[in-house]
C-alpha cells in the first residue's frame, strides 16, 4: 500500500510568536502561530509542527495557551517540541491539544524517557527529534559519519546519529523528524545522504527537515526515504506554497493527499 508523502510546515515559536533565524540565531519575528496555522490549514498543510525554541520554563504556559488556540481552531494534526523532558510534560501537551509531541535533548540525557512516554501514551505520540550535523575534524572538515547534536547543533554529543535513530525506534519512538544542521537555513536542498542512511535502519515514519529552498528539492527528499518533508521560512515568507509543493511531489510520481 503506498501511503502519501505528508507536506508539513515548521513554526519555530518563541513566547508565542514565530520566529526564524539562521541556526537559531538572530531570531525576527515571522508572525502569529494561530494566524500561521490557519493559513498552511487552508493551504491543505497535512500536519504542523510547533518548536518552542527558547523553551523556557517562563514560556511555558504560553507554548500551552498558543496549543489551546490552534487545537481549537486548525483540525490537522498537531506535534509540539522543545523542552520535552517528562511525560508529565508530554500529558499536559496532549490534554492542552497536540496530537504528537518531540523529544531531543531529554532523551539524549535519559533514553529511558523514550519508553516512558511511549509505554504510557503509545508509539503514535512520540516524535524523535534528531538535530544532526556530519563530523568533523580538528580543522572543521567534513569527515564521515553524522552525530546528534544538541543547542541549535551547536554542541556535539559523539553519539552516531544514525545508530541513534535506529535505538529511538527500539526505545517506542514511534516517528522521527531527522533535522540537518548543515542544511538548515541554506536552502541548497535538504542532506539525502543523512536520509537513506537513517532510512536503511529505521522503519518508522522518516520526516525529513533542513535545507528546503525550492520546489525542485522535495521530490529527492522522498526518494531518498522520506515519508514526511518539512520547511519553514519558505512557506512563512511566501516563497512557495504548500499547493506548490504537492503539486512538485505530484509531477515527480509521488503520491499526496
Amino acid at each position: 500500500m503506498t501511503v502519501a508523502t505528508r507536506v508539513i510546515p515548521c513554526l519555530d515559536v518563541d513566547a508565542g510568536r514565530v520566529v526564524k533565524g539562521v541556526n537559531f540565531e538572530n531570531l525576527r519575528d515571522a508572525g502569529d502561530p494561530v494566524e500561521l496555522a490557519r493559513t498552511y490549514d487552508a493551504q491543505g498543510a497535512d500536519e504542523l509542527t510547533f518548536l518552542d525554541v527558547t523553551a523556557s520554563s517562563g514560556n511555558r504556559e504560553t507554548t500551552y495557551e498558543m496549543v489551546r488556540h490552534c487545537a481549537e481552531q486548525v483540525f490537522i494534526p498537531l506535534t509540539v517540541g522543545g523542552g520535552v523532558r517528562t511525560p508529565e510534560d508530554v500529558d499536559r501537551l496532549l490534554r492542552a491539544g497536540a496530537d504528537k509531541v518531540g523529544v531531543n535533548t531529554a532523551a539524549i540525557a535519559r533514553p529511558e524517557v523514550i519508553s516512558e512516554i511511549a509505554d504510557r501514551f503509545g508509539n503514535q505520540v512520540l516524535v524523535l527529534s534528531a538535530d544532526v550535523r556530519r563530523r568533523r575534524d580538528e580543522q572543521g572538515r567534513p569527515v564521515e559519519g553524522f552525530e546528534v547534536t544538541t543547542h541549535g547543533g551547536k554542541r556535539g554529543t559523539g553519539i552516531d546519529a544514525v545508530e541513534w535513530c535506529a535505538r529511538a525506534e527500539r526505545l517506542g519512538a514511534g516517528e522521527i523528524l531527522l533535522n540537518s544542521m548543515d542544511a538548515d537555513g541554506t536552502k541548497d536542498g535538504f542532506d539525502l545522504e543523512l536520509i537513506r542512511l537513517v532510512r536503511r535502519e529505521v522503519t518508522v515514519p522518516l520526516i525529513a527537515s533542513g535545507g528546503a529552498g525550492a520546489l525542485e528539492h522535495f521530490a529527492p527528499a522522498v526518494e531518498a526515504g522520506a515519508d514526511a518533508v518539512l520547511a519553514a521560512s519558505v512557506f512563512h515568507y511566501g516563497e512557495l506554497t504548500i499547493g506548490q509543493v504537492k503539486d512538485a511531489l505530484r509531477a515527480a510520481g509521488h503520491e499526496v493527499r
